[in-house]
């Protein structure tokens, strides 16, 4: 029988997936968890198979959970669910050692599919992932001098905040979505801006935009 973790803060997200795995003949037991911490414990107490993580949960996020779990040389296969589009994410989360990324908006039958495979001990690789791989590899020496580029060499941490910040939200909004005080928020910012040269909130929404992030 195949064990599998669904961790998400929603528990309609959590069981419709449950269905829709379950319509496409899936057959496996479903732990569920509703942020990254409960994640974290239910993989201490039992082994999975894989783990659908979704990437902005309260507290520990998918991607807190997933680099925690490789720091401890855990291997479990991780299938990052998200709300956001591939080229904001997929490869970042894919160089962390995700087994695949899907947006929330994939067909149903992507889920069940990427679901598999990764359980198989393979990667899911959508189309627009493996495009968005493509680009990276043969665009990568470019990449290095150009500005569009500066955004990498944030933390995923960093990132998270940085693409929030250019959606306008202000310090009090993404602390509470984050699980983070407002002066912890305000120190991101000031590196993200420090990190990539620029001065304003209006200056990160303008790269973003310039940039498809958003």
């Amino acid at each position: 029988m195949t064990h599998l973790l669904i961790a998400d803060d929603h528990a309609v997200v959590r069981k419709g997936m449950i269905q829709i795995l379950r319509d496409a003949g899936v057959d496996a037991e479903i732990t569920e968890a509703s942020d990254g911490h409960q994640a974290l414990q239910a993989v201490r107490e039992q082994r999975f198979d894989a783990l659908l993580l979704d990437i902005s949960m309260p507290g520990k996020s998918g991607i807190d959970v997933l680099k925690q779990l490789r720091a401890q040389d855990d291997h479990t296969p991780v299938l990052v669910l998200s709300m956001y589009a591939e080229e904001q994410y997929a490869l970042r989360l894919i160089r962390a050692g995700a087994a695949g990324y899907l947006t929330k908006e994939s067909a149903p039958d992507q889920l069940a599919t990427a679901v598999r495979m990764v359980v198989q001990g393979k990667r899911y690789i959508s189309p627009e992932v493996a495009e968005l791989l493509a680009d990276s590899l043969n665009q990568r020496q470019a990449d290095a001098d150009d500005d569009s580029n500066r955004h990498t060499q944030l933390t995923d941490r960093e990132f998270q905040v940085f693409l929030q910040l250019a959606r306008g939200l202000g310090p009090t909004e993404i602390g509470q979505q984050m699980n983070l005080s407002v002066k912890t928020i305000a120190s991101y910012r000031s590196r993200i801006l420090q990190k990539m040269g620029l001065r304003t909130n209006a200056e990160l929404t303008l790269y973003a935009n310039r940039n498809a992030m958003l």
